[in-house]
């Protein structure tokens, strides 16, 4: 018997710190969006909780080359950074990077992305969510650290993430202006100041989702559906 060949699922990479490593915890953005995709596409999670777009732009060609690009077919990728990098450098030096640094690292990991096959078609990055600081100061002071994050420089990192997608060609999601649009109460977006709540994941998923459909809902369904496969001779069309 020939060599079947290995069926490969197209990849969506969601690369980002702990807002997207959590995501696939129960009702988080990412598991709805893998929900969305199932049999369509596999989605993989490589969140990394802490992380900032310095230590990214390192570890990206790890997770992403032109071999495998090519082999697994990567159909989108988000990259959701900021958070971290936004913090206050007096009261957080090892995850602050400076606004320009930030600029520079985001521009690098697309030109990367695309080294490696990704073009900036498919790249969607993602900013910062806003900051409640009374909440995220209580957080901080439970870790026995003072606010180390300000709701005004979140703003700033993500307005540098809007100019660099565009610069890139590549689609952004400005979630600090979308959860503060209106001047509507984005703490219930918030489960402790500064991570998702269940209501922030829904939001997150459906306008990410508003992105993503345009390229990916039109794929089809891998392998056929059921009651299509041939009973008698299941083979000719399984193979």
């Amino acid at each position: 018997m020939s060599k079947l060949k290995t069926l490969i699922w197209p990849k969506v990479i969601l690369f980002g710190d702990s807002i997207t490593q959590y995501s696939f915890q129960p009702n988080g953005w990412g598991s709805d969006i893998a929900n969305k995709l199932v049999r369509k596409c596999d989605v993989l999670n490589r969140g990394l909780s802490g992380y900032n777009s310095r230590w990214a732009k390192i570890l990206l060609p790890r997770l992403i080359n032109d071999q495998n690009s090519v082999d697994q077919n990567i159909a989108a990728v988000t990259v959701f950074f900021g958070a971290n990098d936004c913090s206050l450098e007096d009261k957080n030096p090892q995850q602050h990077i400076p606004l320009q640094e930030y600029s520079e690292n985001l521009k690098e990991i697309s030109s990367l992305l695309g080294s490696a096959g990704v073009s900036a078609d498919k790249v969607i990055f993602i900013t910062p969510t806003p900051v409640h600081e009374p909440a995220w100061e209580k957080e901080c002071i439970l870790k026995g650290c003072p606010l180390n994050r300000h709701n005004s420089v979140a703003g700033q990192y993500a307005q540098a993430c809007v100019q660099v997608a565009g610069q890139c060609g590549a689609d952004v999601l400005d979630l600090w202006t979308l959860m503060q649009k209106d001047g509507q109460d984005y703490s219930v977006y918030l489960s402790d100041g500064l991570h998702l709540s269940e209501k922030g994941n829904q939001f997150v998923a459906q306008h990410l989702w508003d992105l993503l459909e345009t390229r990916l809902g039109h794929l089809p369904f891998i392998l056929p559906y059921w009651a299509d496969v041939d009973r008698a001779s299941p083979e000719s069309c399984l193979l």
